[in-house]
Formats: C-alpha cells, sequence, structure tokens
C-alpha cells in the first residue's frame, strides 16, 4: 500500500505516513466523517488556528516573538494569519452590505463634515485589503520610532507584531460588529468604541514582548497616540492638497454656499408665511 499523498511505501498498520506525516485514509468519504474531520481541525484546543488565537490573548508574546524569533510550527504563521483575517473581515463587510446597509451609515459621525451631511466611503470596501496593507507598515514605523530606545525589534519585526495584532483585533471584532449591526447598532459607532479595545490591546501586547512596567508602556502608549495624531494631520493636509489640485476643494465650497443659499430662501419664507 502507498500513500496517496507521496507514494511512500507503507504498512498495512500505519495510520500515518513516515515519509509525508499524512493521516492514512482507508474509509470513503460520507457526511458523518467528513463533519467528523472538519470539528477536528478547526474545533480541537491542539488545532494549531485555535491554539494560535487563544494564545495571542492569553500569551502574545509566544506567537508573536516566538514567530520573530525562528519558531514556524507552533503557530500559524503571521502571513496566513492576516489572509484569514482579511477573509473574515471581507465576508463580514460582504454580508452587512448585501442585507445591512442602513446600519453602514457614517454620517453620525462626520455629519458636520460635508455640505451635505452625506459622506460617500464604499471605495473603502473595494480596496479594503489595500487600506489595510497601506495602514499596517504606518503602524509598524510608529511603533519602531516608540520602542527604539529599546533596541529589540527592527522595522521589519514590529511590522509582524502589527500584523498579528491586526489580525487578532479584525478577526475578534468581525463578529462582534457583525451581530451588534444585525440588531440594529450603527457598524461605524460600534467600531469606533472597539478602536479602544485595539489600543489597549496593542499596549497589552507590547508590555508583555518587552516586558515594560505598567507605567512604561502607558507612556508609550500616549507617545503613539501622539505621533499617529501627527501623521493624521499630515494626511488630512496631503488630502487637501488633492482635493485643492483637482478642483474637489472648490466644488465643497460652492456646495457649502448653495445649502446655506437653500436654507436663507427657506427661513425667509417660512418667516414671510408666519
Amino acid at each position: 500500500m502507498e500513500c496517496k499523498n507521496c507514494a511512500f511505501l507503507l504498512k498495512e498498520d500505519d495510520t500515518y505516513c513516515n515519509s509525508c506525516g499524512a493521516k492514512v485514509i482507508r474509509n470513503r468519504l460520507t457526511l458523518k466523517n467528513l463533519w467528523a474531520e472538519f470539528i477536528e481541525k478547526f474545533f480541537n484546543i491542539e488545532n494549531t488556528l485555535v491554539k494560535t488565537y487563544i494564545t495571542l490573548f492569553k500569551k502574545p508574546e509566544d506567537v508573536i516573538h516566538g514567530y520573530v524569533s525562528g519558531i514556524r510550527k507552533r503557530y500559524i504563521n503571521v502571513i496566513n494569519y492576516f489572509a484569514l483575517a482579511v477573509t473574515i473581515s471581507g465576508i463580514q463587510l460582504f454580508i452587512l452590505l448585501k442585507w445591512f446597509k442602513d446600519r453602514m451609515d457614517i454620517s453620525p459621525l462626520v455629519a458636520n463634515s460635508t455640505p451635505d451631511g452625506f459622506v460617500n466611503v464604499d471605495w473603502m470596501y473595494d480596496y479594503y485589503s489595500l487600506v489595510v496593507l497601506i495602514n499596517l507598515p504606518i503602524y509598524a514605523f510608529i511603533a519602531y520610532l516608540v520602542f527604539y530606545t529599546l533596541k529589540k525589534y527592527n522595522f521589519t519585526e514590529h511590522f509582524v507584531a502589527m500584523t498579528y495584532i491586526s489580525a487578532q483585533y479584525s478577526i475578534t471584532t468581525a463578529f462582534i460588529t457583525l451581530t451588534t449591526s444585525v440588531i440594529g447598532f450603527n457598524f461605524y459607532i460600534v467600531g469606533s468604541i472597539l478602536n479602544i479595545f485595539l489600543m489597549i490591546y496593542t499596549a497589552y501586547c507590547y508590555k508583555r514582548i518587552f516586558k515594560l512596567s505598567t507605567g512604561d508602556i502607558l507612556i508609550r502608549t500616549l507617545l503613539f497616540i501622539g505621533i499617529a495624531m501627527v501623521f493624521l494631520i499630515i494626511y488630512s493636509v496631503l488630502q487637501i492638497g488633492v482635493m485643492i489640485l483637482t478642483g474637489d476643494f472648490q466644488e465643497m465650497i460652492e456646495a457649502e454656499k448653495a445649502k446655506r443659499g437653500v436654507t436663507y430662501i427657506a427661513s425667509s419664507v417660512m418667516n414671510w408665511t408666519s
């Protein structure tokens, strides 16, 4: 008898291939054994996925620093874990946009930032993976600056840490935001609240990775937020510059003037009729 995966010669009583490690399958597929295999693969506490997810909460340094220091087999590698997070988030967005689009209105958070109180962020859903990929190196660079004095991680290693943290956050909050949206809460309001959890979780991970005191990680967290705000201001200035060059900024001003004109006319009519 040969292994169906690598053609290695097997003994009749072998349950695993001694060459590639694959499990020897003797029975035909049925719904029962297919379901049993699924449960064994994905819900077993020894499963790599489950173990990675749980450990990133209990001992994140084991996963993150373990990967940085060369451990590859014990937990899911950072690329696969990030890909899983993007996939789950993509499914979540598809469900919300398909059946709960009214929960995806960002206007309550930025109603005063546009003339008509409406903000179109559909482009972000189309390029969600790209948006996340752009943000990750920025977060990693800020972390590199904040923890530079420790001289423990280089930029790439901070990138790995931030990718694991971001993936863990995305997987966890995908189910939370989906559930809260289904029962009637606004997606962006819930997401804004959960961002506090992201800051706390990031600080928790770095505290354990670098074995920092509570006071030290608190100071570095505030520094991280401060640098992030500077990046946000720079981004906003660049965005306004692009809008001026493309003419969108002038259109926004004209739209605001038109809105105020309509409001003034309506107010005058109401005063006249009263």
